[in-house]
Order: C-alpha cells, then structure tokens, then sequence
C-alpha cells in the first residue's frame, strides 16, 4: 500500500507531462520525425524503419554494442531499463536468467528470447546458451516490453528479446580478426568475414573461448561457427543461415552460509566449491531457411527450421551421484504475409502469420556416465505447438495510431518414463506412469499512439499473454508418503497487462517514461528445495512500476540514464511449504529488485579514440525459495562499474576492458533454505581486466 502514492505521482507526472507538451504542440499536424537514424526494426515480425509503433521499442545498435563494456548478451542486456539478470558463475553467461519486469527465478520462462525472429527459448529449463551467440555475430538487440504473444506466442509475458545477427546485406567485403586476453586466465579469438559479389552475400563468424573461472572448478570451453548466405533477387529473396556450437563447463556449486552453525563460506573461502565433481556440457546445431517475396499484394516471408541440442551434466552431492543426458530436437514452420491496404480514410498494415513448432526431447539418468547405455529412467516428452496470428497497424489522420492483434494457440503434450529398477543404481528410483495434455489459449493487444506534436508521443497498450509449462516443471516428485514420480500436468498461466507512457526522440536524443502493470493468474512454480512438495500453480500475484529512459549528448559525450522501480507481489492465497500452507497474500515476489538505476557515458575523446563507463545499482532483494519472506537475510544490494577505452590505429582496433572497477564483492543469485537459517550463495567475480586487439582487412 505505501508505494500507491508513488505510482499515483507518476501517472500523474505523465499527464502534467501530456497537458505540457499538447499546449506547446505544433499545429501542423504532420508526423514527427522521431529518429534520424535508418535503423531497422523487426517489432511487426517484418523488417522495417518506422520506430513509431505503439509500442514499447528499445533498440541497442552495433555501435551501441561496440562501445560497451560488456561481453556478453547478458551483459548488455542488463544496461537497459527494466531488466535484471541472475548470473551464477560470472563465466561467459553460463546460467545466466534475464528478468524483464520482475518474474524473479521465473523470469527466463516470462520473457522470450528469440535469434533472427526464432525462438531459443526452449521446452526445457536448460536456459538460453548465451555463449552461442557471441557479441561479434550480433547486428543489434531489440526490446520489446509488455506482453508479446500475440506475434510471438507462449511465454512473451513481460516482453520480448529478438537478437538480429550480422548478415552480408548492406555490408562490404572484409574481415575482422580479434583476439582477448585477461584475468581468470581467459582468452578469446574470434572471426566476422563477409564477402559480397553482385546480388549474392555470404557472412561468416567464428568463435573460441576459454576461462579458469573465477571460482574452483569453474573452467569454461565455448565455440561457436555460425554461417548466413543471402540471394537478394527482384522480387524473391532466400537466405540460409547454419550454424553449430558446444560448450564445457565446471560447475562450482554454491557458497553456504549458515550462522547458527558458525559457517560462512561466502566469506571464508569465496572462491572454493564444494561441488569438485560437478560439470555440465553441451552441444547445439542449427539449419534455417528463410525466403521473402515481394508481391503486388504484400509481402510474404516465411522460415523452415531445425535445431538439435545435446546435454549431459553430473552431480555428485553427499553420495548421491546423478548423471543425465538429455536430446532435443525442434522442426519450426514460420510463415506470415503483411498486407497493406486502404480502408476509407484509414491506412492498414495487416499482419497474417501461422507458428508451428514440432518438440521432441529424451531423458536419460543413470548413477555415472559408463552406465548410461543401462539408463535407471527413459524420458521422452513429444510436443506440438501450432497458432494462428493476425496483427494490424491502423493510421488515422496522421497523429493516431491503433494496433489491434489476436492469436489462437494450441499444445499437444504426450509423455512417457521408462524405469528399470535393474539398471546400476535403479533400486531406490521411481518411474512416472505415461500422461498427455491438450491444451489451447488466447492472446490478444490493442495499442494506441498518439503524436502531440513538437517530436513528443502518446503510448498506450493493454493484452493478454499466457506461457505453458516446460517438460522439465511438469516431471517432478509427487508429495508425501510415497514421493514417487510423476507428470505433473500444471495449469496454463495468464496475464493482463496495461502500459501507459510517453516519448520523445530526437536526432539522437531520446525520454521516455511509463508505467506498467502486469495481473498474472496460476503462475507456473517449479520447487526444486522443498522435497516432496512438488511443481504448482501459484496464487494470483501482479508486477507494477515505473520506468524512465534519458539519452542525450552533451559535447563529445552520449549520456544514458534509466530508473525502473518494479513492484512484485502476491495478491492473495496460500504456499505449500514443508512445514505446511504459508499465507503469502501481499508478501514479495522473490529474486525481484525494487530499483534499478544505469548510468552510462561514452566520451569521443578524439576521432579515433573513446572510453565508456557503464554503472548499475541494484536493490536488495528476497532469495529464492522465500515466498512468504521471512528467512530475515536478503540478497544485498550492490554497485558495479565498468569501464572500456578503444584506440583504433589504421586498421588495428586496440583496446582495454575494466569490469568491476570498483571492486565489488556481490552476488545476484541465492537461495534460502526453508528448514534452517542456511543459504546458498553463488559470489560473482571482483574486479578484472581484460586487453584487446582487432584488425580490419578490406573496406
């Protein structure tokens, strides 16, 4: 209740806002040009130039990207409004979980992750691979905030990530060879060539990287090879992207903490593990292909696609070995044809598209990797998924914009477990009798902008999302006495949200502020503390806040500032903890900070010579497993300062890397126990330093 003022003020601050601008708004009834740049957006699910949608839209260019501290996705992804990210390790993204609007633990499942238009995110909770999407091959990012389903179906709740790789279109013959080296023993090679020749491109981007870790038992091996050839014809175009990666990684486990025992790792032995036995390694592929035709009608784009992914990971904790391998193969179909058309007065950009997307994902468990061909449990989980979408952008007289969007969307399920008590280790194990799940939702949006003149915008956007489980929060242990296993059909959850903003850009300059609330009933909980309680839907909770963006130049320095306050709460109900039900009505929503503030300044010191500092605050926050949120030890808040300077030289590019300039000793992920005053802690690295060289052949 004390932080309804706060959002009363800011509703109406945007509307002082409103009045101000639409007093001083230019008679002239012509669209603003509210971007001088020609950047290229995908927010309709075709590319275009026109950043005024009704929509939420940030994009992170190249350049943007380039001039970052960051080296990872994630990383740069955590420099915008809104988005707060749970690292464990600190090594190259591994297990790294992007938060968009305050899902917390759940906030990889809330919030879509897509490369080139497809989905990543997949129907296990494996995460996305980040490290198979190094920053050399990306193009930009985009952001999309506020529900997402319609266009892009389950599991686009609180918005949406589309990651747009390099492509040959619109570059020019060369290369660029890069190499880094730094602290925790790391080193990174990479390659980007393109070769163009008339109306055929071809991209290539290479990559290699390896680390200590700053923890023991945390070294990491990651490559990557990803390829992109394009035919651009007078009215056909095709494209072909291929693409393959792996990675082998050490898995420290966590810091315990645990005052009533005297035990505190997290200070007395930071960088330790005890988890010396743990690893986990995994292999992808990818083979996309994409043709666009340009018709007198409209235009028609559609995608086939395959992708495999192999995992196997070991965990060995007090005498219980736990080996798994697990296989996942997806086949997507992904046409759509935009329509554009006079309707009376009104101009109409009509969106019809049809996902289908075809899952099959096998288990394998066994107590060590030579007894795996002997597996304790088979796992195997098939999955349909197919919808249908239609999305149109209306302009009225210019100023007003209406989107209006639906999408139909149905799941079919079938799972099996076969369990062989013979095999080594079988005899205390369990198996799942078979189960299948159909099931069907709906998404809608209806956005509106409204341009008041003098290059400011109205934005406003109401819908409704809704995400599936995921194989691996349906197959679970049931509860007491018995805690066999079983497959735990859950609900589908949903949401309504509402946004309320409003912008302004200029040449290079951007504000925009608005605020958001996100209502969310059976939202899917996957218990992986609490033995035999099992996977649930939980009690109706609502996400709300306030989000600020400012972008400005001041002299030979870009400026960027955002605020973004996130209330996440419980509306009402009960958790099924081990000691029984806990009433967890108005209690916070875990893994969800209440602010979050980025500075970040990029000083053009000389033609050839730039520096970047990037800092993130982020609040304290509740730990995992602390739904009624009465553990009485938080996840502290915590500052980090990065800082990049580049000097490029002809073709060379040199440069160097500060990350946690400041020192920091943090961590961003933790979990409570909910039997004792023990948690787990996973410390992220202090203060590193890394050196770069790049050189450029060809234009």
């Amino acid at each position: 209740m004390a932080t309804k003022p706060c959002l009363t003020g800011v509703i109406g601050a945007l509307a002082c806002l409103t009045a101000a601008a639409a007093d001083n708004a230019d008679t002239d009834t012509a669209r603003a040009n509210l971007s001088t740049e020609d950047v290229v957006v995908t927010a309709t699910r075709f590319p275009e130039t026109d950043l005024n949608r009704p929509v939420n839209l940030t994009v992170i260019t190249r350049e943007e990207i380039e001039a970052s501290p960051a080296k990872t996705v994630p990383e740069v992804l955590a420099g915008e409004v809104g988005v707060v990210n749970s690292e464990l390790f600190g090594n190259n993204g591994v297990s790294t979980n992007i938060d968009l609007r305050g899902f917390g633990a759940t906030g990889g499942q809330n919030t879509l992750i897509l490369v080139n238009g497809r989905r990543v995110s997949d129907i296990d909770l494996s995460g996305v691979k980040w490290s198979s999407i190094p920053l050399s091959s990306v193009d930009r990012i985009e952001i999309i905030r506020g529900s997402g389903s319609v266009l892009y179906g389950d599991g686009a709740v609180a918005g949406v990530v589309n990651i747009i790789t390099r492509s040959p279109i619109g570059e020019s013959s060369g290369a660029t060879l890069g190499a880094r080296y730094g602290s925790l023993d790391t080193r990174e090679g990479k390659l980007n060539a393109t070769l163009i020749d008339d109306n055929y491109g071809l991209n290539v981007n290479a990559y290699k990287f390896a680390s200590g870790g700053y923890r023991d038992n945390n070294e990491n091996d990651d490559s990557s090879v990803q390829l992109e050839a394009r035919r651009d014809g007078v009215s056909n175009d095709l494209s072909l992207q291929l693409g393959s990666d792996r990675q082998s990684v050490r898995l420290p486990g966590g810091r315990l903490v645990q005052p009533s025992a005297d035990k505190n790792e997290l200070e007395d032995d930071r960088r330790g593990t005890s988890t010396p036995l743990d690893y986990a390694t995994r292999d992808g592929a990818f083979a996309t292909f994409g043709l666009s035709s340009r018709q007198d009608y409209g235009l028609i784009d559609a995608e086939l696609g395959y992708r495999e992914k192999e995992q196997s990971s070991y965990f060995y904790s007090n005498g219980f070995p736990d080996y798994r391998e697990v296989d996942l193969d997806v086949w997507s179909f992904t046409p759509r044809i935009k329509i554009p058309f006079l309707l009376g007065r009104t101009d109409h950009q009509l969106v019809v598209g049809v996902d289908v997307y075809d899952w099959d994902y096998r288990l394998h468990t066994s107590n060590d990797p030579v007894n795996i061909a002997t597996p304790i449990n088979q796992v195997r989980a098939t999955q349909l998924d197919y919808a249908y979408y239609l999305y149109d952008t209306i302009r009225f007289a210019d100023a007003w914009q209406v989107s209006l969007g639906w999408r139909e969307q149905w799941q079919e399920i079938e799972a099996t477990d076969d369990y062989d008590a013979t095999a080594p280790g079988g005899a205390f194990g369990s198996g799942a009798p078979g189960g299948q799940q159909d099931l069907r939702e709906h998404a809608y949006d209806l956005g509106l902008r409204y341009e008041l003149g003098m290059q400011w915008a109205m934005l406003a956007k109401t819908g409704r999302s809704f995400r599936f489980a995921t194989v691996d929060e349906i197959y679970d242990f049931a509860g007491p006495p018995l805690f066999q296993r079983e497959f735990q059909f859950l609900r589908p959850q949903t949401a309504e949200s509402l946004d309320i903003g409003i912008e302004r850009r200029w040449n290079a300059k951007l504000l925009r502020a608005t605020v958001f609330q996100i209502d969310v009933e059976d939202e899917i909980h996957l218990d992986n503390y609490s033995t035999g309680i099992g996977n649930t839907n939980l009690p109706a909770s609502r996400r709300r806040g306030f989000e600020l963006e400012l972008a400005s130049t001041v002299g030979d320095v870009d400026l960027g500032v955002t605020y973004a306050y996130t209330e996440a709460k419980f509306l009402e109900g009960t958790f099924d903890a081990v000691g029984g039900p806990v009433d967890i009505g108005g209690k916070t929503v875990p893994l969800v900070p209440r602010d979050k503030v980025t500075l970040n300044a990029h000083w053009t010191i000389t033609p050839r010579a730039f520096a970047t500092l990037a800092y993130r605050y982020v609040s304290d926050q509740f730990m995992d497993n602390d739904e009624p949120n009465d553990f009485g030890t938080k996840i502290p808040a915590y500052s980090v300062l990065d800082l990049k300077y580049s000097h490029q030289i002809e073709s060379w590019n040199l440069g160097l890397v500060i990350n946690n300039l400041l020192d920091e000793k943090y961590y961003t992920y933790a979990v409570s126990s909910t039997t004792t005053d023990a948690y787990n802690a996973y410390p992220l690295p202090e203060r590193t330093v890394t050196v770069f060289a790049e050189y450029r052949f060809g234009n």
